[in-house]
């Protein structure tokens, strides 16, 4: 059985929603986007490497995985970041595209999220990683799929945006298996579930 893993950048407030870029995702009227820009730092880009180095297939909600096509699709500029992300098999979860052309490597799940994912867990193969998509991360959690979040904590509150948990979240535990801090006051935190 495969795990699925889930990196996230995230606010003390708990939000998600657009940290990357300005125009990443102005959904509800967002203008907060690239919150996270700034936050970067020696310690981060080590931390996050380190899943490079981990071979996995890569698991999408429909907006996410159009935003990594449109940006990371056509790049070849050599960071290994593009290298990996171009590699990896990158599976889909969308009621509403037709295919999943136009990123290489991807391959479409249609119908419920829980259930494909399920499915496709259950399977031998390599393990899943789940980077955004967080409608995605929230079905998954409540169906209990998540094996484990490697948080990226940034030390500021945006007071609106799209969050982690969207109302309550079903009581679950999870182990603190490891934590750095960057040298921006990003606390990376992995947690695993009990």
């Amino acid at each position: 059985m495969r795990s699925i893993s889930v990196t996230l950048s995230v606010t003390l407030d708990g939000v998600t929603q657009g940290p990357g870029r300005k125009d990443e995702d102005p959904l509800g009227g967002f203008d907060l986007g690239g919150w996270a820009i700034g936050y970067s730092d020696e310690v981060m880009t080590r931390e996050m490497g380190k899943g490079l180095s981990r071979p996995g297939d890569m698991l999408f909600g429909r907006r996410t995985w159009e935003d990594f096509a449109a940006v990371w699709g056509p790049q070849t500029d050599g960071n290994p970041y593009t290298a990996h992300l171009n590699a990896a098999t990158k599976y889909v979860v969308s009621t509403t595209l037709d295919n999943a052309d136009a990123w290489q490597n991807s391959v479409l799940l249609r119908g419920s999220a829980v259930e494909t994912v399920a499915e496709l867990k259950a399977l031998p193969g390599k393990d899943l990683a789940i980077i955004g998509s967080v409608s995605l991360v929230r079905a998954l959690h409540a169906a209990g799929l998540v094996d484990s979040y490697t948080l990226l904590i940034h030390p500021l509150t945006l007071g609106r945006g799209a969050r982690l948990f969207e109302g309550p979240a079903p009581l679950t535990e999870f182990l603190l298996v490891s934590s750095v801090a960057t040298t921006t006051g990003v606390l990376i935190a992995q947690y695993e579930r009990r």
